[in-house]
């Protein structure tokens, strides 16, 4: 039964893969079926049985999601390409939908994004991922690396998560007018608390830029630091990179107890490589997660 249920898992992940790859696409009911090789008459209440939503509204929100990450690139398209990549006919009424969800108009979240209710909007979404099934780890996907030190530009995030997409924002405007492109330099988190501690103003993240160039004492924005050298166990995540707590969790629990190693004195971290969301689809981010170690 637990080979059949890992198929049945394996086969919708392909289907939620397929999504991702073809956001600009068709995607009917007969093509979705086709690429789980379920039938089409069963396929829709199957996948809204395994996600929560059904398929057509996952996309709804899939392509929503992608075409804010559009609006908050000023750089990017204009908003009446947006709307017409997210599926709407008119840009009037990808207005609506969008002011109806975020409580905003795109002309205004391009300007200003609100990222609370923004937050909010998508919970559903990052719920279907997450139940398809506890992506599991084994102490095999963990290697030991010696790591040297990475001089870093910072940028503390201290409050809420719910207002962490402000800071990221503010991270990005940085990044991009210092010319430090996540393709040419690293870009690192520094978790310095749990993803959702019991108090939510105690969430605690910095975000980091590797550069070795001074920053000046009077910056608003960023201070210059060091992510310290030394021995890491090291952790590949490819499949959902906005939510690393099951695979810290992982390293915590199952793997550190097991190999006798203990944790350094400092934050677990990952590096993100490449680009990410919404530049290359969602399943080829790829992250490592470093637990430092003594």
């Amino acid at each position: 039964m637990k080979a059949a249920l890992q198929n049945y898992h394996a086969r919708m992940q392909r289907v939620l893969d397929h999504i991702d790859r073809h956001l600009d696409d068709d995607l009917d009911l007969d093509a979705l079926s086709s690429v789980a090789a379920y039938s089409k008459y069963h396929f829709h209440r199957q996948f809204t049985a395994t996600f929560g939503l059904s398929v057509h509204r996952y996309i709804q929100l899939a392509r929503m999601k992608r075409a804010s990450y559009r609006l908050a690139d000023r750089d990017a398209q204009s908003v009446t390409d947006i709307a017409m990549d997210a599926g709407y006919d008119a840009p009037d009424a990808f207005a609506r939908a969008f002011r109806q969800r975020f409580g905003q108009s795109p002309s205004s979240f391009r300007k200003s994004p609100d990222w609370a209710p923004w937050l909010a909007a998508f919970g559903p979404l990052n719920n279907a991922r997450s139940k398809l099934m506890q992506i599991t780890y084994a102490s095999d996907d963990v290697t030991i690396r010696d790591v040297p030190p990475t001089p870093v530009a910072i940028l503390e995030h201290r409050g809420d998560r719910a207002t962490l997409g402000a800071t990221i924002e503010r991270f990005i405007a940085w990044r991009k007018a210092a010319g430090l492109s996540p393709e040419t330099s690293a870009t690192f988190n520094i978790f310095r608390s749990e993803r959702t501690p019991a108090v939510p103003a105690d969430y605690s993240m910095d975000l980091c830029v590797g550069t070795d160039r001074p920053i000046d004492v009077d910056d608003e924005v960023m201070k210059a630091g060091v992510i310290p050298g030394g021995r890491c166990a090291v952790l590949r995540v490819v499949h959902d990179t906005h939510n690393l707590e099951p695979a810290a969790l992982y390293l915590y629990r199952d793997w550190l107890p097991a190999s006798g190693e203990e944790a350094r004195d400092f934050p677990i971290y990952c590096q993100r490589h490449f680009s990410f969301f919404p530049n290359v689809p969602v399943h080829d981010v790829v992250v490592e997660l470093f637990l430092p170690l003594k």
